[in-house]
């Protein structure tokens, strides 16, 4: 496929197919038709990782083509090994979330597989854009699908819940806009390397850089701005719910990466201190919220909060590093950390609410309190669950371990009191999670209810095993996702560490 425009297949196949499939009026069909749509997206994907050569400099799969020439507005396509790996973790997640949800909802199937399909498109376009006013698009056309799978296949509240999603997010997306437009004037160009080597006074810098944070702050999401998420994540349905978790919430720290650090270093290096601030509020703060949660979905939200805070503590702590100490080492681990967090956060949030799924399915509640004993009816799926809640709490062995360590470590060559405040996330986060197995899981059988409950079938066998197999295996053995992904981690604190202000 190596003479294939592999970004715009892998952009455009499941957003024309979710089109197709609208006219499909048949509920198996389309369900058919979508995960046969996922899972050709997937198989593409994986020409990526075969295709993508970690020793080249640069972008790789470019492609370039004048799109809106008279603003110099192009569709212009490029990958490094950052975005290598959150696409297949896009288009991996995208096959399980339908597999996962094959029956759970039962109206307007065509056009509820069709909203996940063009979602998957557009997350896809985000992840690929190299041109600024192209990732804009594809950052703004995702909220379309989002919002109609929470607003239409919700729970009670759903309306409330998309309104304040989408109102939330629309506004940190206006606010970039309205900065990305300043740098054109300024400089010319929407091409993100254009925009790296634009020279920027302190105060354009500072305005900038808020305006950049606001926007995926509120994606990632961060603390104050992340209230919109447990509300979402509540009324979404499961399959909305998991890709929210693993690949929605990825934007946020992506945009991180991609805008803030390297077109306004400085004022990204004047500000860590608050940006880490909050990070460390989310870790902390929310994860003991958390502890006081009825809801599973609820008390899940909060802990992916929490958990999204080593990504952007990572990041700002690795740009302190790298332009305050000049420690490359330490600044690269800190990348690479918040990096594997994404990754791990993509596996073990999307299986755990795989599991509320599951539960929902059977007995159409979220209250933990209406569980109990649940080990003793369902053996095999209480196995899969305990992995996936280990990992949460950060077991080592497990995903969720790897990425939280790596931040710490480097959190500690910058400040040992920022390492202690991040490592209570292992005690904060054991308790929370624990406390929520023990009582959905432990004990005796609660209720009548949970006595009749059926262990997990094939096709959640299917899901949870896929989801168990990441979570071990980068638990296991990170290398090859950090060898993926080393050279553009270096390349980008080299490029943070060499800015110079104008």
């Amino acid at each position: 496929m190596s003479n294939w425009p592999l970004l715009s297949v892998l952009i455009w196949l499941p957003v024309l197919g979710g089109a197709l499939i609208l006219a499909i009026r048949d509920a198996q069909t389309a369900r058919w038709a979508s995960l046969g749509v996922a899972v050709l997206t997937f198989v593409a994907s994986l020409s990526l990782l075969s295709g993508y050569n970690a020793g080249i400099d640069g972008l790789q799969f470019v492609e370039t083509h004048a799109w809106i020439p008279a603003y110099k507005i192009g569709y212009n396509l490029g990958v490094d090994g950052i975005a290598v790996a959150l696409i297949l973790l896009t288009t991996l997640v995208s096959v399980l979330a339908l597999i996962g949800a094959w029956s759970a909802i039962d109206k307007r199937v065509n056009q509820y597989v069709a909203a996940f399909l063009i979602l998957e498109g557009v997350t896809v376009g985000i992840f690929s854009a190299t041109d600024a006013m192209l990732f804009y698009v594809f950052f703004e056309a995702m909220l379309i699908p989002m919002f109609l799978i929470i607003g239409v296949w919700g729970g009670p509240r759903r309306i409330y819940a998309a309104l304040k999603f989408f109102l939330y997010t629309f506004l940190g997306s206006v606010l970039m806009l309205v900065a990305l437009i300043y740098l054109y004037l300024k400089g010319g160009s929407f091409q993100l390397a254009d925009l790296y080597a634009l020279p920027l006074s302190a105060k354009e810098q500072t305005w900038i850089f808020f305006a950049f944070l606001i926007a995926f702050a509120v994606k990632v999401p961060m603390f104050p701005v992340h209230t919109w998420l447990p509300d979402a994540h509540v009324e979404a349905p499961t399959a909305g719910s998991v890709i929210l978790a693993a690949i929605a919430l990825k934007i946020g720290g992506y945009g991180f990466l991609r805008f803030n650090l390297p077109i306004v270093p400085d004022a990204s290096q004047e500000w860590a201190w608050l940006v880490i601030a909050l990070s460390l509020i989310a870790v902390i703060y929310v994860g003991l919220v958390a502890l006081v949660q009825d809801d599973m979905k609820k008390l899940i939200a909060y802990s992916s909060i929490a958990h999204m805070g080593f990504v952007t503590l990572g990041t700002f702590i690795a740009l302190w590093l790298v332009r305050e100490a000049g420690n490359a080492d330490a600044a690269r681990l800190g990348l690479q950390g918040a990096m594997v967090q994404m990754i791990s956060h993509g596996f073990v949030s999307g299986a755990m609410f795989s599991c509320v799924g599951v539960l929902y399915d059977r007995m159409h509640s979220r209250r933990i309190a209406d569980y109990g004993g649940v080990v003793n009816v369902m053996p095999w799926f209480a196995t899969f669950a305990m992995l996936f809640f280990m990992a949460n709490a950060g077991l080592p062995g497990t995903s969720g371990f790897v990425g939280e360590f790596m931040v710490i470590l480097s959190a500690f060559q910058r400040n040992p009191w920022i390492a202690l405040g991040a490592a209570t996330t292992l005690i904060i986060g054991a308790a929370y999670t624990l406390w929520l197995y023990k009582r959905i899981f432990f004990g005796e059988v609660a209720n009548s209810h949970v006595a009749e409950l059926k262990d997990i079938n094939g096709r959640e066998w299917l899901v949870l095993g896929v989801f168990a197999i990441g979570v071990l295996a980068l638990g296991i053995y990170p290398k090859p996702l950090t060898d993926l992904m080393e050279p553009s981690i270096a390349k980008l604190a080299m490029q943070i560490a060499s800015s110079k202000l104008l």
